[in-house]
């Protein structure tokens, strides 16, 4: 049975939620808890795993749980990303450039397995594996470009969130106008929408004098998450089995 939302307006939403949150939430960890980018990114990892675990384990598309997979992905791509570009000092650039090679054999090896890089339907383990790995680092990535967006090309926060917001906004148009593959605007898109969600929770997050709204990880982790809680829900109801009438039940 499928395990996959319908690529819609209301998904595109809710990842953008979640990747915000995730950008906000890692940062709490890692930053306003002192944690550190190497134990959050372990701690975080290790959520992941139990919520894939949870959901391959799922015979069908249960929106609560494919949405806190996303935002595992998230949460754990932030750290992974900041281990990366500042504890290891590869940097924003460099990080980004080997996330980019990672995610593209993801793809290569996928399509090679599964000759398709289905969004709509997967059929196999492996295909739902080599879908959860690629969102993994993808987000992973995303989290790198909009911290080279933000600092290194000197946008800023605000300057990066409006610089992917029009390139999400060309994609969108390039869905309706072009033949292009759907698949493929599909992954642009899903990168691009986690470096908006980074330059956007650190224009939530950080103080005035940075350039943000100084909202702080805490109170902008909660609403995030409120926002986020809310749409699954309404994406639960939506999409729970219809109950069946006495006269199918009597017919069965």
């Amino acid at each position: 049975m499928n395990k996959l939302p319908q690529v819609t307006i209301a998904f595109w939403i809710m990842k953008i939620c979640a990747t915000t949150l995730g950008e906000t939430a890692g940062d709490l960890l890692s930053m306003t808890l002192d944690i550190g980018y190497a134990m959050s990114s372990l701690l975080l990892i290790s959520v992941f795993v139990f919520t894939l675990l949870t959901q391959l384990r799922a015979r069908r598309y249960h929106p609560l749980l494919y949405w806190l997979v996303i935002l595992s992905t998230s949460t754990a791509g932030t750290t992974m990303s900041d281990f990366m570009d500042r504890t290891l000092g590869l940097g924003y650039a460099a990080g980004s450039a080997i996330l980019i090679a990672i995610l593209l054999a993801i793809f290569a090896a996928w399509y090679r397995s599964e000759k398709s890089l289905s969004v709509d339907r997967i059929s196999t383990l492996k295909g739902e594996l080599f879908y959860w790995f690629a969102i993994l680092f993808s987000n992973t990535l995303g989290t790198a470009l909009g911290d080279f967006l933000a600092d290194d090309s000197g946008l800023g926060f605000m300057g990066g969130a409006l610089l992917v917001g029009t390139a999400i906004a060309i994609v969108v148009v390039l869905h309706y106008t072009t033949r292009l593959s759907s698949v493929l605007l599909f992954w642009i898109a899903f990168v691009l929408t986690r470096p908006f969600g980074a330059t956007f929770g650190d224009v939530l997050t950080k103080s005035n004098e940075k350039g943000g709204l100084d909202f702080g990880t805490v109170g902008s982790s909660l609403v995030l998450l409120t926002v986020l809680v809310a749409l699954v829900v309404m994406a639960t109801v939506y999409n729970r089995p219809p109950i069946p009438s006495p006269e199918r039940l009597t017919e069965n």
